[in-house]
């Protein structure tokens, strides 16, 4: 039987057929036909977990706050503009939703349809729920996730009777640099809105998505290739610059590799890697250089860090070490963060931050995302518990003419104090 056929030309015709389908092979009885294969195995898979047919189960939702802390966290927050494009309108007007799901099935994103939003809600299909396969049954969210591939799940289909009104058609979003999954987009409705072409669609705007990973990605090796090149051309031997994925952006003295293999946890030193056997490792704006043992050891000399806040818009910092020095320009909070750190060279604690930040201790899960992005390419010269600058670093900071001009746009209550203070370093 093909469901999607027979659904474009009666949805209630299929959605019966789909319900007697379910209550035989729930029944161990024979079928008056065989659902299709994907649903099949999901539906063999909720059988032997225990998921209860008739009865859903809601785990607790995550917090406002945890959610904002996963979308600021996931790289699918880089692609919601292509999703956005690809899907809403159509989805609007066709009575749908479009939602997207992180990698463990938290909904972190849902828009569309007003009313059908309101009816998901009902479903339990809201901002922080749990749409695993394994909690909620078979579902546009939780098996795409599980078979990493698109599937259309209509009606009854669904394993859990309570979700047997919907349509959902969900496509998986794997990060282009290794393969692993980022989350799942999916576009749902109530049963009388599905279409067979559903299911490509949403599959089409995933791959858009992907693209535009794999596109950020290629932008992201030559920064890091730029910020390589007159580091590389002041080493002897053998080094190659990689980025945190091991994705090679420049070499000398060797033959290109694509990429390299590194340990889930790398720190500046010493290291024994395969592509270099033994080497040194140092940290780059955007990634590490690599350099293998064996030639003139790289020049030593205490690490400096020079933060401009001159300008408007154009804040950076430049780091300078044993390798070479680079510049990195920053965003208007990561300004802000190590223009505080260079205020308070003994430290300051989460909640410190985000006191200085927004009048409001309690604010710590965003200072802590954001201190986790600045330490992908400050990390060898930053200090946490409390955050800050390493002891034997040098830290300079380049303030404007006119001590008002520090960060204008600023609205930071720490940093409007020191507008109108000599406290800085």
């Amino acid at each position: 039987m093909d469901v999607t056929q027979l659904a474009a030309v009666d949805a209630t015709r299929a959605a019966r057929v789909l319900d007697e389908v379910r209550a035989a092979r729930l029944a161990g009885q024979p079928a008056p036909a065989a659902p299709r294969r994907v649903i099949e195995q999901s539906w063999e898979r909720m059988l032997r977990s225990g998921v209860d047919p008739d009865h859903d189960f809601r785990s607790g939702l995550l917090s406002r706050e945890e959610v904002q802390r996963r979308r600021e966290a996931s790289a699918l927050r880089h692609v919601l503009p292509v999703l956005r494009e690809g899907l809403l309108a159509a989805a609007d007007v066709a009575h749908h939703i479009m939602v997207v799901a992180d990698e463990e099935g938290r909904v972190l994103w849902r828009e569309g349809s007003a009313p059908v939003l309101r009816r998901a809600d009902g479903l339990g299909f809201e901002l922080g729920a749990d749409w695993r396969e394994d909690v909620v049954g078979t579902n546009g969210v939780g098996t795409p996730a599980v078979v990493r591939r698109p599937v259309q799940v209509f009606a009854a289909e669904h394993f859990v009777r309570s979700q047997a009104g919907w349509t959902c058609a969900g496509a998986p979003l794997t990060d282009p640099r290794d393969g692993r999954l980022l989350g799942v987009v999916d576009v749902s409705g109530p049963l009388e809105t599905m279409h067979p072409a559903t299911l490509a669609w949403v599959d089409s705007v995933a791959k858009l998505a992907e693209a535009r990973l794999r596109e950020m990605h290629v932008e992201s090796l030559e920064r890091l290739r730029a910020v390589a090149a007159p580091v590389l051309a002041r080493l002897d031997g053998r080094a190659l610059v990689v980025d945190a994925d091991g994705w090679t952006a420049a070499v000398s003295g060797m033959p290109y590799t694509r990429r390299v293999a590194l340990p889930k946890s790398l720190s500046p030193g010493p290291m024994r890697l395969p592509a270099l056997g033994p080497c040194s490792v140092e940290p780059l704006a955007g990634g590490w250089l690599l350099r293998a043992a064996g030639g003139d050891p790289a020049p030593r000399g205490a690490s400096r860090i020079v933060l401009d806040l001159r300008q408007a818009r154009r804040w950076s910092v430049e780091v300078s070490g044993g390798a070479g020095s680079w510049t990195r320009e920053l965003t208007p909070r990561h300004a802000e963060l190590l223009c505080l750190l260079a205020v308070h060279r003994t430290g300051r604690s989460a909640s410190a931050l985000a006191g200085d930040l927004f009048g409001d201790p309690a604010r710590t899960v965003t200072v802590r995302a954001e201190m986790s992005r600045v330490r992908r390419y400050l990390g060898a010269f930053l200090e946490h518990r409390p955050y800050r600058f390493a002891e034997d670093t040098e830290v300079e900071v380049l303030l404007p003419d006119d001590p008002r001009d520090l960060l204008p746009y600023s609205t930071a209550p720490a940093v409007g104090g020191l507008r109108t203070s000599a406290a800085m370093p």
